[in-house]
């Protein structure tokens, strides 16, 4: 049996501020760009890269659940 650090954690992780959707999409759009760039055989840039795609997912889809809530 292995232990191992999940890269979210909701009890931990919660964030108390979601994003208006265009600051959102704005910030998704720009961390995707700039982690593209990642070298995908450097161990330490793909954790980075996959720790910021999820923060702007999770951002972003918080955003769109609030959007659709207002409806």
């Amino acid at each position: 049996m292995s232990s191992y650090t999940p890269l979210h954690d909701p009890e931990k992780d919660a964030q108390p501020f979601t994003p208006p959707l265009h600051q959102a999409i704005a910030r998704a759009r720009k961390v995707l760009d700039e982690k593209a760039q990642a070298n995908i055989h450097d161990r330490d840039a793909m954790i980075r890269a996959a720790a910021g795609l999820d923060y702007v997912l999770r951002d972003l889809l918080n955003a769109l659940d609030a959007e659709e809530a207002d409806r």
